[in-house]
């Protein structure tokens, strides 16, 4: 995974000075009563918005629970950050199987749990714990979330395909999608890019630019201060 993660970082660099000057809005996260931060993501097939409507793309939940098109947020510093990500993307096979493979988060697992279109949440499947995600299998992976800098990515797996899926984020739960969960320990105060690392460029040179390289789509920074 480290040799991954090299091969990328010329990209985030750039990422990261590219889209220096136009940020997103940041959300701060606080510690709740249980010593944790509670960090909720999704992510789509398209936004279904201007500039870019066809443009696959993250969105975070503020802490008043309003869903905004940006991927900047805070948190403290040395705190597990409990986070959850609503996965309403098809996948595919991944390119790199090492990508397949949970790290970085607290026992190296993550939980997936399946909802069918048109399901409530309390009739989701069963949540399941994993370590890896055969991308061969199934269908496939979507997207990853990654922090390339403290080891952590997680593979999101993805919607079928053939279903109808959500056409306009932020979608709700009543479309299929997939809940991914993950702990990790935040590190000391810094500034730490995230990103996918699955090519969703629709229509960019091996799937690489696009929301792939722009701030807000498919990656974002974690401020911890």
């Amino acid at each position: 995974m480290a040799a991954v993660f090299a091969l990328v970082a010329a990209g985030i660099v750039a990422f990261a000075f590219i889209n220096l000057m136009s940020q997103p809005n940041t959300i701060a996260f606080t510690q709740e009563s249980s010593g944790a931060v509670n960090v909720t993501l999704q992510s789509v097939g398209s936004i279904g918005t201007e500039p870019h409507p066809t443009w696959v793309s993250y969105l975070t939940q503020s802490p008043a629970g309003n869903w905004e098109h940006t991927t900047i947020w805070q948190v403290p510093a040395h705190t597990r950050v409990n986070v959850t990500i609503y996965q309403y993307d098809s996948g595919s096979p991944l390119r790199n199987q090492q990508l397949g493979q949970v790290t970085g988060t607290i026992g190296d697992t993550a939980t997936l749990t399946r909802c069918d279109a048109g399901a409530s949440q309390a009739s989701c499947g069963a949540p399941k714990s994993f370590s890896v995600n055969d991308s061969n299998v199934g269908n496939g992976v979507a997207h990853t979330f990654s922090i390339p800098s403290i080891g952590v990515s997680v593979p999101l797996a993805g919607v079928n395909g053939n279903d109808t899926l959500c056409g306009v984020a932020p979608c709700q739960t009543g479309s299929p999608h997939n809940i991914i969960t993950f702990s990790f320990i935040s590190p000391g105060p810094g500034t730490y890019s995230w990103q996918c690392f699955v090519p969703c460029g629709l229509g960019w040179l091996y799937g690489n630019g696009g929301p792939m390289g722009t701030l807000g789509y498919m990656g974002g920074f974690m401020k911890v201060a």
